[in-house]
């Protein structure tokens, strides 16, 4: 049986000021051209349908085209709601579209109903399992504590119940999204920390055949059966060397991976990343090649130049980001606050404060567990505020 297997589209999402609306809707036409080409047997969507929420109404038409349109192919997809996306609103109308072959798994009650597929070789389980917000379903799954780990655990331990009473041979695919350890992330996806943990390890999804992930942006393997498909486009500069793709996932007759071949996404541009003092951007030959892509400039000047973005922008039309890091100037004090506080989590922030306002002195264990369900509190009502919008 064939799988496609994609998440992240991050639907209403722009890239610095570009409108990537345009370069969905292209993606969305790739899928369903790759769809028919390869007679898929079903769509794997692993979450982050749309960029936030609440959507704009555009990415709620390109989305709504692109369900007619795989529904009209006849080909079953399964998706399920990502960190970004507003579980009730993605589910609205869940159990009415699923006459015409389109899964939404957006409840975390309901991970273990799986969507059963057949072929020659008997059945094959799609189990859904939405983003799980650890303080809001650990009651509902049963979790022993608040964690990613710990309710991921507990979803899974109902999938593998399900499957067991299930005939002898069925094959099962997860589709999850979730932070696996080993995984590379890059600047683009939202941080998921609770509890000062954010990664889980590949062993939570024991026991079953193919583990489809979505959540990072890059393509890549955990290990043979879990993998995330990245997402289709680039939605950050740390991408630029990323090659976007799907996964073409074929499960053989007894669950093996008999084939995963990666379908290359359209790119509606490439991305360049420059460093370097402006007048050798201006002048270096080399740089030839990054003329007609986005590009992200760090300045090193020691004097910040007079009017760079337009003097960038005479040889480089499509800069959209600039930044300055002087040479030979202290880090410390020459980092701009955006600089400084760049990869650090909120909780990383908090404690260096602390350690800021006490002269030196750093957060105690007692402290930093205060700040940590401080801000596992905040997330927790944020999500619940979105939840009831």
């Amino acid at each position: 049986m064939k799988f496609l297997h994609t998440s992240d589209w991050h639907l209403g999402r722009s890239f610095h000021r570009v409108n990537m609306l345009g370069a969905q809707a292209a993606f969305i036409d790739h899928l369903v051209e790759t769809v028919e080409e390869h007679r898929v047997d079903a769509v794997l969507v692993a979450g982050d349908i749309y960029d936030r929420a609440v959507p704009p109404l555009p990415a709620v038409e390109l989305y709504d085209r692109a369900l007619h349109r795989l529904a009209g192919l006849g080909v079953p997809t399964v998706m399920i709601s990502g960190n970004h996306d507003s579980a009730r609103r993605l589910g609205v109308g869940a159990g009415l579209i699923e006459g015409a072959g389109i899964y939404l798994r957006t409840d975390p009650g309901g991970c273990a109903d799986p969507v059963v597929l057949a072929d020659v070789h008997g059945d094959v389980a799609l189990y859904g399992l939405p983003y799980l917000e650890p303080a809001l379903v650990k009651d509902t799954l049963g979790a022993p504590r608040v964690g990613h780990e710990a309710v991921l655990r507990a979803a899974m331990d109902r999938v593998r119940a399900d499957l067991a009473g299930r005939a002898p041979g069925t094959r099962s695919v997860v589709l999850a999204h979730a932070f696996v350890t080993g995984g590379q992330p890059s600047d683009s996806e939202r941080d998921i920390t609770v509890g000062g943990v954010e990664a889980v390890p590949a062993d939570v999804f024991a026991g079953v055949d193919y583990v489809a992930l979505g959540h990072l942006h890059g393509c890549q393997t955990i290990d043979e059966r879990v993998r995330y498909s990245g997402s289709p486009l680039a939605y950050s500069f740390s991408e630029a060397d990323h090659r976007k793709t799907m996964w073409l996932i074929e499960l053989g007759a007894a669950g093996e991976l008999a084939g995963a071949e990666r379908i290359a996404t359209p790119v509606p541009r490439a991305l360049g990343r420059l460093r370097g003092r402006l007048e050798e951007l201006l002048r270096d030959p080399a740089l030839h090649a990054h003329e007609d892509r986005w590009i992200e400039a760090t300045l090193t000047d020691a004097v910040r130049p007079e009017d760079p973005m337009a003097r960038l922008a005479a040889r480089f039309p499509h800069v959209l980001s600039l930044a300055f890091e002087p040479e030979g100037r202290e880090e410390d004090g020459a980092a701009s606050y955006a600089q400084r506080l760049k990869g650090r989590t909120d909780q990383e922030i908090a404690e260096d404060f602390v350690a800021h306002v006490r002269g030196g002195g750093r957060a105690d264990d007692a402290e930093r567990a205060v700040l940590r369900g401080a801000f596992d509190d905040v997330r927790t009502q944020a999500v619940a505020e979105e939840t009831l919008r």
